[in-house]
């Protein structure tokens, strides 16, 4: 029987980053894990981190992006370095 396979960080959603994260910072938390195995889940919680501010950095440029009218509604966007 072949091993469940362990999703690629760089292509998970923030959401799925966050909640994987989670559950490393509470098997870590917890500490009944082997210290091999908790070296593992440092470097992978460390990959899950930056996805999760990677994901929130571009959000935020994003909305930053976003150009408002007068009355406050969303009219368009503008290039990030037209600040």
């Amino acid at each position: 029987m072949s091993e469940p396979t362990v999703p690629s960080v760089e292509e998970m959603s923030f959401e799925q980053a966050m909640r994987e994260l989670e559950s490393v910072v509470d098997q870590l938390e917890r500490g009944d894990v082997a210290l091999d195995a908790s070296i593992a889940l440092y470097e992978r919680g460390a990959a899950l981190k930056k996805r999760c501010e990677d994901e929130l950095k571009r959000a935020e440029e994003k909305v930053a992006a976003i150009t408002l009218d007068a009355g406050g509604a969303a009219v368009g966007t503008q290039p990030l370095d037209a600040g």
